[in-house]
Order: structure tokens, then C-alpha cells, then sequence
């Protein structure tokens, strides 16, 4: 079963108790969604492959670790694009692609309509970025699409999801590891997590 990595560092949980307030203006609520995605982004890649090399300081020859793989953040459209510049902070090399996808508001299931992706994606270490895991169907659905295109190595970068939808993405992707700041226990009849923050693609936009 994949691993589930819920972070409890203080400033994450400070800056998600601002971005679940419902004060919190669009401006400020897409300044903290690039912050959330910054250090969740960097506990994520700490699983990136590397290799030992050499590089000289100012002082001598020795030996290094860097990066062996490259690395790609894929955003499900529209929330995931905050959460996608936050790990472009944190590793500014990083690649990007998108995925579209909306859910249907009488099924509540997923409907794609697009995808763009880097190439060599075989060869990446793959973020995807989706800040809401609700009921799980658009991040089963993603999932599916990026290993569709070659993807062997992907972990699901999320802010909260619902405990229902944690466990049906763990069960359709069990080799995908998810991090994440916060389980919360429960899905309205609408399909909106409880307590959430609400549309998260909305209060990121303004709209």
C-alpha cells in the first residue's frame, strides 16, 4: 500500500488554518497555496533519486550528492496551479504539465478534457498537484492518465482530502505515496469535503 505522509510542521498547519478561512482574500489565499505547495513540495523530494558526484570548491576537489532524475509537477486545472508554483520553488528546475479535468456536478464523476506533458516522463521523478482529494475520482483519474504516458515514479501532492477519498485513491494507485496537511472526516451531499475550505479552484480566482 502506498505510503500517506500528513504534515503536522507548524507552518504548514498555520498556513492552512489561514487558507481554510473564509475571510482570507483570493490574493492572500493564492499566496498561500504557493507557500503550502513550497514545503510540502519539499518534504515530497526528499524521495528524488540521486547520484554521488564530484564538484570543486574554492578550496578542493570532493564529493557530492545531486539529482539523477528530473523532475515534473503536473496540475490538475484550475486549483492545482498554486500548489504546482510552490514546488517550482522549491526545485526551480522542475518541469510542468497540465491536466484538465472537471467533476461532474450530478455524478460527481471526473471528465477530462485536457492533458499536456513533458516528455521522458518514464525517466521523471512526477508530482502531481491537486489541492482537493474529495470523493478521489479526478486524482484516480489523473493518476491513470500520467501512467498512461510513461510515468513509473509519481507521488499525489495534496493540501486536504476527505478520509473516503484517501482511501479509494490508495486503493486504485497503491503504489503512489500521497502527501498531504490534513485528513478531514467527512464529504457534504454536494461532494465538498467537511470542513474543507470550499472551492479551492474559486477562492484561488476569485470567482
Amino acid at each position: 500500500m502506498s505510503k500517506l505522509n500528513v504534515v503536522d510542521h507548524p507552518l504548514v498547519q498555520e498556513k492552512l488554518a489561514q487558507i481554510r478561512d473564509q475571510a482570507t482574500p483570493p490574493a492572500d489565499f493564492r499566496r498561500l497555496m504557493t507557500d503550502v505547495g513550497m514545503f510540502l513540495g519539499y518534504e515530497i523530494l526528499a524521495d528524488v533519486r540521486t547520484k554521488k558526484a564530484r564538484v570543486r570548491t574554492p578550496l578542493t576537489a570532493m564529493e557530492a550528492r545531486r539529482l539523477d532524475q528530473p523532475v515534473v509537477c503536473v496540475a490538475i486545472l484550475r486549483a492545482g496551479l498554486g500548489l504546482s508554483e510552490g514546488v517550482g520553488r522549491a526545485y526551480p528546475e522542475t518541469r510542468f504539465g497540465h491536466i484538465g479535468i472537471y467533476r461532474n456536478e450530478a455524478s460527481l464523476e471526473p471528465v477530462r478534457y485536457y492533458v499536456r506533458l513533458p516528455n521522458e516522463l518514464e525517466k521523471s521523478f512526477v508530482i502531481l498537484a491537486d489541492p482537493m482529494i474529495a470523493t478521489g475520482g479526478s486524482a484516480i483519474e489523473a493518476l491513470s492518465i500520467l501512467k498512461s504516458a510513461g510515468a513509473k515514479h509519481v507521488h499525489l501532492l495534496a493540501l486536504i482530502a476527505a478520509k473516503s477519498g484517501v482511501e479509494k485513491v490508495r486503493a486504485a494507485h497503491p503504489d503512489v505515496s500521497i502527501t498531504l496537511a490534513a485528513v478531514d472526516p467527512t464529504l457534504n451531499e454536494h461532494g465538498f469535503i467537511v470542513p474543507g475550505l470550499g472551492d479551492a479552484g474559486d477562492r484561488t480566482f476569485g470567482t
